[in-house]
């Protein structure tokens, strides 16, 4: 791959007016942040819209202006609430609603800017189906952002693939879809399957979450992916073809670590220096999104393992949102005793935790992770090998797909009652990535990923090719 080309402002004659639309996630967010980073840094104007709660969350950037939209009232959905991670699993249809109430005032953003230059592009999430009927209204073009791996893509399908072969209960989804030409890891267990059957049945917002996706793919002009051939040879091919429009990788989209989140707080601070006087590659970084569905038994048989497994620990704990009404949570969240009992080996910090600056600490050997895909991607730029345990979504297929490249192991899960685990089968995992000879090979193997993937100039043209698509398909 060559070199990265001088900024397309420079090359060709100015740069593109871009909207950024992501889903209200932090999962979300953040990468789509990142795009609008690159993008402004070579001559582009980048305009973020979220919500007024969500971007006094992120970090500013240069180039990009951030563009609040008041999120209307939902019944239901709690008061402040902006993001998924201020609502429990059970409300985030919720937010979608509220969500879809932003049509009014983007479009009102868009007739008023249209006074300045007309916008070239609009990049949208997998929600906003009712966004390109207002584009079109302005004749702006709209491009799909996926952040989840161009596999998971492939896997829900276009609409046309799967009305040709119907997947409507959870052990159609146990095998890879009829479309798919070669062998994949893309397939869920019957206990994860669940999940994605009702992505394809309408929630509390009215719609299904494949029918959003469906009506954006068919509308937009291309699709962008936070990948890059190197992870998924073969994939944007297919997509491609899948879609009848061009797949485009933007890269992995890694961000820096000395510009991370604006969050900060006492206790991120004391869990990086609590890091320093540890040994290097020692200490198992924990952490499981903002998302994850944990039980309180979950968290205990995950903290008595970790106890079992007799290694040094980070844990990055965030309080699970309870759902109105309920107490799940009251009381102690940790075992009786466990903070006593790992004193000077492991901390629990229940505060902001940087997670990537944590994972480029020296001390740090390896990921205990719930392989959402920001997380996954966010390893690979330090070649830690992974300590796998995931809940929802594409988690899943992803952790299957990094234990296929060999750089981590799946915490063992019980199929017969909805993916149990214990506290012993977290400790084997941690000591096979961590103590046994076995995790010296799982780390050689995430150290030549590190290798191939944080190439910045090879990165650097992932987004020189975007542009030029962004370009050529934009008077299309």
């Amino acid at each position: 791959m060559e070199a990265a080309a001088a900024p397309e402002s420079v090359t060709q004659g100015g740069g593109l007016e871009v909207v950024v639309f992501p889903w209200l996630a932090f999962g979300h967010m953040i990468p789509f942040l990142e795009l609008s980073k690159r993008l402004a840094a070579r001559g582009h104007a980048v305009a973020f819209v979220s919500t007024p709660r969500n971007l006094a969350r992120l970090q500013p950037a240069d180039g990009v202006r951030f563009v609040p939209l008041p999120l209307p009232s939902v019944e239901g959905l709690p008061e402040g609430a902006e993001a998924t991670s201020d609502v429990p699993p059970d409300e985030v249809s919720l937010l979608k609603k509220a969500m879809d109430g932003l049509a009014v005032p983007l479009a009102a953003f868009l007739a008023g800017s249209a006074g300045r230059r007309r916008t070239d592009w609009i990049i949208v999430d997998f929600c906003h189906h009712w966004v390109p009927p207002i584009a079109d209204r302005h004749k702006v073009p709209c491009a799909l952002f996926m952040i989840f791996p161009a596999a998971t893509m492939a896997f829900w399908g276009p609409r046309w693939a799967n009305a040709a072969n119907p997947r409507t209960e959870p052990e159609d989804f146990a095998v890879p879809p009829k479309w798919m030409p070669f062998p994949s890891t893309a397939f869920f267990l019957r206990h994860e399957a669940e999940w994605v059957a009702g992505s394809f049945r309408a929630n509390s917002s009215g719609v299904s979450d494949a029918e959003r996706l469906w009506e954006i793919m068919e509308r937009c002009r291309l699709t962008i992916h936070r990948s890059c051939h190197e992870l998924e040879p073969g994939m944007f091919a297919l997509l491609s073809d899948l879609n009848r429009k061009p797949a485009v990788p933007a890269g992995i989209l890694l961000p820096c670590h000395e510009e991370e989140n604006n969050q900060s707080s006492s206790s991120s601070s004391q869990a990086l220096r609590w890091l320093h006087d540890k040994p290097p590659k020692s200490v198992l970084y924990v952490a499981l999104g903002s998302e994850a569905p944990l039980t309180r038994e979950n968290i205990h048989e995950l903290a008595l393992g970790l106890e079992l497994a007799g290694v040094r620990f980070l844990w990055a704990l965030r309080k699970p949102v309870s759902t109105a009404g309920r107490n799940d949570y009251d009381g102690e969240l940790l075992p009786a005793g466990f903070e006593e009992r790992t004193l000077g080996r492991g901390v629990v910090c229940t505060g902001w935790v940087p997670q990537v600056k944590a994972l480029a600490h020296a001390a740090t050997g390896a990921f205990l992770t719930h392989c959402g895909w920001g997380s996954t991607v966010e390893s690979f730029a330090f070649g830690h090998p992974l300590v796998m345990l995931p809940f929802i979504i594409d988690q899943p297929m992803i952790a299957r797909a990094m234990a296929e490249r060999g750089v981590g192991v799946a915490v063992a899960r019980n199929e017969s009652d909805g993916g149990s685990f214990t506290r012993d089968g977290v400790a084997a995992a941690v000591r096979h990535v961590m103590v046994e000879d076995q995790g010296k090979i799982l780390a050689a193997n995430a150290k030549k990923m590190q290798e191939l993937l944080v190439d910045q100039p090879r990165q650097d043209q992932y987004i020189h090719d975007l542009v030029d698509h962004l370009r050529r398909y934009k008077d299309a």
